[in-house]
């Protein structure tokens, strides 16, 4: 390769991962380490801050500067990003659409001929469908909740629950969403417990920073399937517990973590947790699935069960189709 190709390449492997030798970098290159060197000189002259680590275990790492560089993207990346950018214009968090537009327009003006092919195979041929309104969140919000997490601050939300306005002073922890929805689980100082907010009844602006705090365990280990529980199970009067004689991959696409969670039991079955305030509406959820299943918890829903189940047999009975000549109800 010439300097030119060789620094394009140095970039690009200094941006896909956060740090590499320079015996990695000059085989990656095909060059000795003095040239790597020499091209790591070139690149801070032209203002990419390329830090070095001395010694046998050092190496080089791409750290951030005054000024965005250019991104290097492979062909599958350049396709991810334009896909992204698109779905990001039209997603759940408001303020993202112009900017997500205004990077898609630079983007697609650089894409070589045979990406850009499938890029606008993508935009002629996606509609996105729009119901009605959903809650969104402000851009702004998720950063400035994602920023306290960092930095273990803790902040004082404005939280509307219905027609009431509540302020609670929290330790952010874990942001999780759905494709539609944010969720902050965090460490209600007021309540001495944890809680789990729907960001778009958290009101914006966020107040300033409050104090750093120490960050104690998590409630479980896997912060989206407490967080599942929390809003799909918890707040219902009644909460059972499904034992799916069938594998948790074939489960899991007929499953929203909002109306419930899956935990594996083995191979071949799984446990779903759901809640509801009806029985009836559990009853017929589970059974919409088509697995076979049988009820952990709680018993009162087996009788419940066998009432949905002898309601269908009577609407199966007295909707059989009549042949030519036969009386309805013969």
């Amino acid at each position: 390769m010439d300097t030119s190709a060789r620094l394009l390449r140095l970039l690009s492997l200094l941006q896909s991962r956060a740090d590499w030798t320079g015996a990695e970098l000059a085989e990656r290159l095909g060059v000795g380490l003095r040239t790597v060197r020499r091209d790591v000189g070139r690149l801070r002259e032209l203002g990419y801050p390329v830090d070095a680590a001395p010694g046998a275990a050092g190496g080089y790492r791409l750290g951030s500067g005054t000024a965005l560089p250019p991104l290097l993207l492979d062909d599958e990346e350049a396709v991810a990003v334009t896909i992204s950018l698109r779905t990001a214009a039209t997603g759940s968090v408001t303020g993202l659409g112009e900017p997500a537009l205004r990077a898609l327009a630079k983007l697609q003006q650089v894409l070589p001929s045979r990406l850009r092919h499938r890029v606008t195979a993508f935009r002629s041929s996606v509609v996105p469908l729009t119901g009605a309104a959903a809650e969104t969140v402000d851009a702004a919000l998720p950063a400035a909740i994602a920023a306290a997490c960092r930095d273990h601050r803790r902040i004082r939300l404005r939280h509307r629950r219905g027609e009431q306005e509540q302020v609670r002073e929290v330790e952010p922890y874990r942001l999780v969403h759905t494709p539609h929805r944010w969720y902050l689980l965090a460490w209600d100082t007021g309540r001495e417990d944890w809680r789990t907010f729907r960001a778009d009844r958290i009101m914006s602006p966020l107040g300033q920073p409050g104090a750093r705090f120490t960050p104690r365990p998590l409630p479980h280990e896997d912060a989206a399937a407490y967080v599942s529980t929390s809003i799909s199970v918890a707040p219902y009067a009644h909460r059972a517990r499904i034992l799916f004689h069938a594998p948790l991959a074939e489960v899991a696409p007929h499953t929203s973590p909002t109306a419930g969670r899956l935990e594996a039991v083995d191979g071949h079955s799984c446990v779903f947790h759901a809640g509801s305030d009806s029985l009836r509406e559990i009853a017929v959820h589970v059974a919409a699935k088509g697995f076979d299943f049988e009820v952990l918890d709680p018993p009162e829903l087996v009788p419940v069960l066998l009432e949905v189940a002898e309601r269908l047999r009577r609407a199966a009975d007295g909707s059989r189709p009549h042949g030519p000549g036969t009386a309805a109800g013969s």
